[in-house]
């Protein structure tokens, strides 16, 4: 029977994000600065080989049973169904978190390599304010990658849209409508302190209560029972599917929080908004067994704090920005 990986507040954690790269082919307003970043060298990532052996070890000794890959951009890693592939036999409930523009490329080898659903981050239906916050042209392809990831089979689809005040604020019924026709799941995510060019501040949140507010002038719903997943989630009553909202700063849900990250260079992150790391990229390099990576996990996990305490005046907001962390 596996090791429950718990903190000092009770919370299990069975929820592992990996980011495999740092980079992007977008460079989008919120992750990084308009002048673009300073990518790592290939030697500083995780190879596939050490990814799947930290993931087997919370698998096998914690009872890890979710695995989500980010990055940056995922898809710009090299053979990624490869990895997909290697995470896929270990069982887990394996997914992605992407841009979607190079899904026409590879959503069906991805699917067969066993990955089995998709988030495509998509934040404006209009070409001009995608471009205005993508910095790319790019708004075709990235529906082209929806319609891909619908084709290949996976299930659910879950569109993630960053709403912020006084920028796309004016399409949450937009995308609803759309979900709605394509058949996908729209999930509205609160502004986060974590963009590149840390223009975030609270005016900029447009909240939980706000956005459902919105939603409900034009829709019926009826709220579905809360998990451990980061969204709160409504279905429509006349039953054409459902709409979620991750309430990150206004309805904060860390007592509930099951997730772990590990980033592309191999840091350990209990949080998402953690100020400090464990450095398993050299426990793995410097020869040590799965018991020390696993001594190591744990103690990451036992100094978890109780939450990010975004909004109060002892908030340290995180040095990585969310290209660097993974989502």
């Amino acid at each position: 029977m596996p090791e429950q990986l718990i903190d000092g507040f009770g919370r299990v954690h069975r929820d592992l994000r990996i980011s495999v790269t740092d980079r992007c082919n977008f460079r989008c307003q919120y992750c990084m600065p308009e002048e673009g970043m300073q990518w790592r060298d290939r030697a500083d990532l995780l190879t596939f080989e050490e990814i799947e052996r930290v993931a087997g070890v919370l698998v096998d000794r914690f009872g890890v049973d979710g695995i989500r890959l980010t990055g940056g951009e995922p898809l710009v890693r090299a053979r990624l169904p490869l990895l997909v592939e290697k995470l896929a036999a270990l069982g887990v409930d394996l997914s992605m978190t992407t841009n979607g523009v190079s899904l026409p490329l590879v959503a069906e080898e991805l699917q067969k390599a066993g990955l089995k659903r998709v988030n495509i981050s998509l934040d404006s239906l209009h070409r001009e304010r995608f471009l205005e916050l993508t910095r790319r042209d790019d708004l075709d392809r990235v529906l082209e990658g929806v319609d891909a990831a619908l084709a290949a089979g996976f299930d659910p689809v879950k569109i993630n849209v960053v709403v912020m005040k006084g920028i796309n604020d004016d399409e949450v019924l937009d995308f609803a409508e759309w979900g709605r026709e394509k058949g996908v799941v729209v999930r509205f995510i609160e502004f986060m302190p974590l963009d590149a060019d840390r223009i975030w501040n609270n005016s900029l949140v447009l909240t939980q209560a706000e956005i459902l507010d919105t939603l409900q002038s034009a829709y019926d719903l009826e709220p579905i029972a809360r998990t451990s997943a980061p969204a709160t989630r409504w279905r429509y009553t006349d039953g054409k599917g459902e709409i979620g909202v991750v309430a990150t700063v206004s309805e904060s849900f860390c007592d509930t929080c099951d997730r772990v990250r590990i980033t592309a260079d191999g840091q350990f992150r209990s949080c998402l908004f953690a100020t400090d790391e464990t450095d398993l990229r050299a426990v793995l390099r410097g020869g040590g067994d799965d018991d020390t990576v696993a001594e190591a996990v744990r103690a990451g996990v036992a100094a978890k704090w109780a939450g990010h305490q975004i909004n109060q005046v002892h908030f340290i907001r995180p040095r990585r920005s969310m290209s660097e962390i993974g989502g």
